[in-house]
């Protein structure tokens, strides 16, 4: 299937399950809305009827009284309203009052007169001062049968002396329903036919982009050097990009460099490990033997390391995901450090020093550690023996500080940088410089800096996130 038909085809079936959706939640929300508009209607009739039906009701009136007269006379009334091109000609309110214990005395229609409602829904939860209202199906099954019934009290000198129950089928207002279903529905089609015609007209844009894209990716595997082609918006900057990458592909010298740098450091071990090798093969006192082991071992070590940092360091230079921040309190995250030996070295305290207590950082908890690591192998790496490497924290910053000989000062600004070391206090070791360019790299991704400095005596190294 071709890029265009499968952008085309996945921009119409996110929009038509999206207008499905939507469409669906419409329609299941016009009928209850309108019987909420109908009820809270309803509400205020009920109440006022009730205040007109207060003086018969206490005068014991209401079956043949005013009330009842004008209610029925409201019933034989002729209507023939518009209401927004839907005619209406029924008045279908049914009204019924019954007495303080639920007993019927008025009846609109006359079915229920005499009858004991003091136990349907609207009659009892008016008469205990409760909002009364109920539902109710004429046919079971069948919900266009419902009729709404919504209660008022009648009050008399402040005293509840009965209830009046307003109630009207919904049947009546079934064809507002339908008619909103239905322009609901038409406008839903027109909204999916617009947007079939907006994702035709994207995916010809972006298949025309993208055909532009390719036809310059072939020409530059081809070593020719075409023009960049001139696309608006991000795949124009995508253009631009890969442009930028090409010219950098093109240029040999880092890379060069690079190998250069990585076969100077590997030749020191690999030297020592062949000549140790070559004199084992000779026989040699137990001690001698022991020795030049050792050395392998040692060197071995070296370069497992130097593998690792390097295997380490090209991770982060090709990460292209975002860092997931954490808030961490620096009092829990600095404990494991603080008891941590190095093994082979001379033991070294780890001091911390929080403050406030509760300050905190916020960044990705496995390169925090992995900088941390880096900063006390390295100040490890260069503190007298038995000395205490200090590592203080506020918020949002952290620094390692020992009490080693610190470095040249036009060293300084080259720490970080790949395989750029200064000789340990020893005179005889140096490292590969990868840890600290780990930290940096760090530092680049949480978008913060990496602050080294001398204090005479030791070196600091400060990270701000």
């Amino acid at each position: 299937m071709r890029l265009g038909i499968r952008l085309l085809f996945g921009f119409f079936l996110v929009t038509g399950l999206a207008a499905f959706f939507v469409l669906r939640v419409f329609m299941a929300e016009v009928k209850p809305s309108v019987r909420e508009v109908m009820e809270d209607m309803m509400v205020d009739t009920a109440n006022i009827l009730a205040e007109l039906a207060s003086d018969d009701l206490s005068a014991g009136a209401i079956a043949d009284g005013r009330f009842a007269g004008h209610v029925r006379s409201y019933a034989r009334r002729p209507i023939d309203a518009q209401i927004w091109g839907m005619t209406k000609q029924s008045l279908d309110f049914r009204v019924y009052v019954t007495d303080i214990n639920g007993k019927v005395v008025f009846d609109s229609e006359n079915v229920a007169t005499g009858q004991d409602y003091s136990r349907w829904r609207d009659v009892a939860r008016t008469l205990r001062g409760e909002y009364g209202a109920r539902a109710t199906r004429e046919v079971q099954r069948d919900d266009r049968t419902s009729v709404m019934y919504v209660a008022a009290p009648v009050q008399h000198d402040g005293k509840t002396i009965g209830v009046l129950t307003v109630a009207k089928p919904m049947s009546t207002i079934q064809a507002f329903i339908d008619r909103a279903e239905r322009k609901i529905l038409l406008s839903g089609l027109l909204l999916l036919v617009l947007s079939l015609a907006i994702g035709v007209a994207v995916t010809l844009w972006v298949v025309w982009s993208i055909r532009k894209l390719r036809h310059y990716a072939n020409a530059v595997g081809q070593g020719a050097k075409p023009a960049v082609p001139q696309i608006p918006g991000e795949l124009g900057e995508l253009a631009m990009a890969v442009d930028a990458m090409r010219l950098k592909l093109e240029g040999h010298e880092y890379i060069e460099g690079y190998v250069r740098a990585l076969t100077h450091e590997l030749k020191s071990p690999l030297a020592a490990i062949r000549g140790a090798g070559e004199l084992l093969q000779d026989e040699l006192p137990e001690n001698a033997r022991r020795e030049f082991a050792g050395q392998v071992l040692d060197q071995s070590a070296r370069l497992q390391a130097l593998v690792d940092r390097m295997l380490e360091l090209t991770k982060l230079e090709q990460r292209h995901a975002q860092v997931q921040r954490e808030s961490l309190l620096w009092c829990g995250f600095l404990k494991p450090f603080e008891a941590a030996p190095l093994a082979g070295r001379a033991q070294h305290a780890v001091k911390l020093m929080v403050s406030p207590e509760h300050a905190g950082v916020h960044a990705e908890p496995g390169l925090l550690a992995l900088a941390l690591s880096n900063l006390l192998e390295n100040a490890r790496s260069f503190a007298p023996q038995a000395s205490t490497i200090t590592v203080e924290a506020g918020q949002g910053h952290v620094a390692v500080q020992d009490q080693g000989p610190g470095v040249a000062d036009y060293a300084l600004p080259r720490l970080g940088e790949r395989f750029f070391s200064t000789v340990r206090p020893d005179g005889h070791t140096k490292g590969s410089g990868l840890g600290l360019a780990i930290v940096r790299q760090i530092m680049l991704l949480h978008g913060g800096r990496m602050v080294v400095r001398n204090t005479h005596p030791g070196l600091r190294v400060e990270l701000h996130f």
